[in-house]
């Protein structure tokens, strides 16, 4: 049997079109098993099928609305049931039948509790102008209290115990209480947070919450990395990022970043740990383009793309703010590249929208005076030597750090990148010309090319062997 798997990553911020490549995929083979291997609830996957139907994939694969597709939720995944539900219901209305049931969620998976989406959003709500660019599902708070607080971490296997899981319940609440009492005046004027004030504060709550959690399990298989052995054994695999690898929580710019790995790094543990035998192809999508949704440094911003480029799955949100639009980036695609954890190809998405812009354009350096670079700064940026200019200098990418829990060298690429110039080419370039211009810059292929929101507008290079 010749048994493979694929790797999808975002090589921006996120929003490149993970979701609508994950069901390209699914759609090239046989009963493929989608593994989430990062991130939570807050992934927002758009998928469109050729027969009007659309779903915003989160805690499913997106691969579920392709016959035959199952989902599994892994270790590194962070497991929201109330999201789980939710998504089902709406799966069910597009005609998938029993979506729970094609869904294993790993008994070891992190859980995210209504008290951590509470105090996210609160905690977010507090920073005022100097916002993150969270989106209000939980994430960093339950990896924040996991880390703090480990006796008090929910896992998935904890869901089959009420008792148990108020006990944790419980403890969670007074945590968050204790935190937030001082501000209890300053939150309750503002009328958004009125139910997560009340989460915090009413006692019922822990044993209500646990209930319901406990009911909702019911539903949901667990499994553990056994299970997803024995589904690799016969299924091919699709590991489904979330997110962006330059929002990555080690290697994007601190502290506008998330607290997820969102290389490869994850999929290929499983993928060791399976002791995985066939193929694997690693692809990094990006767009035609650069957005980026949210606070953070973003040098080739444009306000006439954004204009001129609507998203109509990305607008202003409460917690996540702006949806922003800029040029592709190159410097800063060949850095999550550069730290990727290993990218065999390009998935190239968007082009029938870039194909509509009058002038094109990417960013092919940062120009920067040479007093600039501190010596550390110097270390930390890959220089091209062929663009020259008295008292300036280029860059051409970034390196990668030596030590992962440095902070502060995320923290110096991103002063890098908000003082430097981008250095910008004119392209005429559109379509498969334009594919091949950015792979021959990238230094990679660029094997799946999309010209709109379905499978049917996607072009592969690179042929899928089916399963036996």
């Amino acid at each position: 049997m010749n048994m493979f798997a694929s790797i999808v990553t975002d090589l921006g911020f996120g929003d490149a079109g993970k979701g609508t490549t994950v069901d390209f995929l699914a759609r090239q083979i046989n009963g493929a098993t989608v593994v989430r291997f990062n991130g939570g609830a807050q992934a927002a996957h758009n998928v469109h099928t050729t027969d009007g139907r659309h779903h915003t994939f989160s805690q499913f694969g997106s691969g579920t609305l392709v016959p035959g597709t199952r989902t599994y939720l892994s270790r590194f995944v962070l497991f929201d049931p109330y999201a789980l539900m939710r998504e089902a219901e709406g799966l069910m209305r597009l005609g998938v039948g029993s979506p729970l049931s094609l869904v294993t969620v790993d008994e070891a998976a992190l859980t995210v509790t209504p008290f951590q989406k509470a105090a996210n959003r609160l905690r977010e709500a507090l920073r005022g102008d100097g916002r993150h660019g969270s989106v209000g599902m939980g994430i960093g708070e339950t990896m924040a209290d996991m880390l703090a607080f480990p006796e008090q971490a929910v896992y998935a296997v904890d869901l089959r115990d009420v008792a148990v899981l108020t006990q944790k319940l419980h403890k969670q609440q007074a945590l968050k209480y204790a935190e937030f009492a001082p501000y209890f005046a300053v939150l309750s004027h503002n009328n958004l947070l009125r139910d997560e004030l009340r989460v915090i504060t009413d006692p019922a709550m822990p044993r209500l919450i646990a209930q319901t959690m406990v009911t909702l399990m019911r539903s949901c298989t667990l499994g553990t990395m056994a299970t997803l052995r024995r589904l690799s054994a016969t299924s091919p695999l699709i590991f489904e990022g979330a997110q962006g690898i330059l929002i990555d929580e080690w290697h994007g710019f601190h502290p506008y970043t998330t607290w997820s790995t969102t290389t490869n790094d994850n999929a290929n543990t499983l993928l060791r740990e399976l002791m995985y035998q066939g193929s694997v192809t690693r692809y990094g999508v990006v767009r035609a383009y650069s957005t980026r949704h949210g606070p953070g440094p973003f040098p080739s911003e444009s306000s006439a793309l954004t204009t001129a480029l609507p998203d109509s799955h990305n607008h202003f949100g409460v917690w996540q703010r702006e949806f922003r639009v800029g040029w592709l980036d190159l410097p800063l695609t060949r850095y999550a590249l550069t730290v990727s954890a290993g990218t065999d190809a390009v998935v190239l998405t968007h082009l029938d929208r870039w194909a509509t812009l009058p002038e094109k354009k990417v960013v092919t350096h940062y120009r920067l005076g040479e007093g600039e670079l501190s010596l550390r700064a110097r270390l930390a940026v890959v220089l091209d030597e062929t663009v020259r200019e008295p008292g300036f200098v280029f860059i051409k990418s970034f390196k990668p750090k030596t030590d992962l829990e440095d902070l502060t060298y995320q923290e110096l690429l991103g002063e890098i990148v908000t003082k430097a110039t981008p250095v910008y080419q004119s392209v005429s370039h559109t379509g498969e010309a334009y594919a091949e211009f950015v792979g021959m810059m990238l230094d990679l292929p660029v094997t799946i090319t999309s010209y709109g929101k379905t499978a049917a507008d996607k072009r592969s290079t690179k042929r899928l062997h089916m399963v036996a």
